[in-house]
């Protein structure tokens, strides 16, 4: 196993060169570690002709030299690989991954909604159990065996203007940990590159229940943007909309406890953190706005198969679903 050392280069691959992924790509190569972002069109050709471009606490953007590679067989085994990509996307990219994960490579989820590995660890409820919605055929769950998997979940608002191009405005935190509990030494080490970085990186002993109370957040605040167009303060501050936001919260905290998950926050104590992040385009309202293909079936689908296989109702977030993938589907975005 790796030394706990954090101060040495590190080969980090990077699935995904959108916001979140730029972001994180950007903050480790400033620190000095030799990323490397797997890209395509135009922004592949954007990040080798100008570098990524850079903007962070309202200063000005700046060129941030990484490498950007369009095959995992021209980037070669890294230190560790970090997946950024939509969910949806994870069936078709994370098979080719083979020529970058050498014998110990860890692979680290940053994917909003439920992963596919979310139950694939003994010791739970609906343990074994493959969530259809993420992974239908099992694809992403033979690639990467569950022994390299590290969970992380990251509260941050980021956004990309143009191809190459990341603006981060909001957040810095950054959860990791081992899908079955407990701290590793693998953990420790990858969260203090991570924090050594700026990412407001945090070993977790239970990353399982930072996934289920971030997607508190999202299950509600994406679709209902989708479906109304407007930034995350303007639907709490609205009574009809908080409303449901407070009921879809509800039910996936009630559904989270039966799933034998440690909640220790309440709906108004979320939609408080939610709140003090200010006017926020949820990563779902730009991707409509953009054309690009929405994250519904990890974000919601998945949640309410976790539902349905246990017999809890969750009426709000069913009626929700439909209306979104209605929206969605009439956008050519879904599925």
């Amino acid at each position: 196993m790796n030394s706990v050392s954090t101060s040495h280069p590190r080969r980090i691959g990077i699935v995904g060169a959108g916001a979140v992924g730029g972001h994180v790509a950007a903050r480790l190569a400033l620190a000095g570690h030799q990323v490397t972002l797997l890209a395509r069109g135009a922004t592949l050709e954007a990040v080798r002709a100008h570098g990524l471009r850079y903007a962070t606490g309202g200063q000005a953007s700046q060129r941030v030299e990484v490498r950007a590679e369009a095959t995992p067989q021209a980037m070669g085994a890294q230190d560790l690989v970090i997946l950024a990509l939509k969910s949806q996307a994870l069936p078709t990219v994370v098979p080719t991954l083979g020529p970058m994960l050498a014998a110990d490579t860890p692979v680290l989820t940053l994917n909003n909604g439920l992963p596919w590995w979310y139950f694939l660890v003994p010791g739970q409820a609906l343990e074994g159990q493959r969530l259809a919605r993420v992974d239908p055929l099992g694809e992403t769950e033979r690639a990467v065996d569950i022994s390299r998997v590290l969970g992380g979940t990251i509260m941050t608002s980021c956004h990309c203007p143009e191809p190459g191009v990341v603006v981060h405005s909001a957040g810095a935190r950054l959860a990791l940990g081992e899908p079955g509990g407990g701290l590793s030494e693998r953990a420790a080490l990858w969260s203090g590159v991570l924090a050594d970085a700026g990412l407001g990186a945090v070993a977790s002993p239970q990353i399982r229940v930072d996934i289920w109370l971030k997607l508190l957040g999202n299950i509600c605040a994406n679709p209902l943007s989708l479906l109304t167009g407007v930034t995350t303060d303007r639907m709490i501050d609205d009574p009809g909309v908080r409303s449901l936001f407070a009921a879809m919260m509800e039910e996936c905290i009630a559904l989270g406890r039966r799933l034998g998950l440690t909640l220790d926050t309440t709906t108004e104590q979320r939609m408080a953190q939610t709140r003090q992040l200010g006017a926020i385009r949820s990563s779902m309202l730009q991707d409509l706005e953009a054309g690009r293909s929405v994250e519904l079936d990890a974000i919601l689908g998945a949640p309410i198969e976790c539902a349905q296989a246990v017999g809890q109702p969750v009426p709000r977030l069913q009626e929700v679903f439909a209306l979104a993938c209605l929206r969605a589907e009439g956008a050519g975005l879904y599925p």
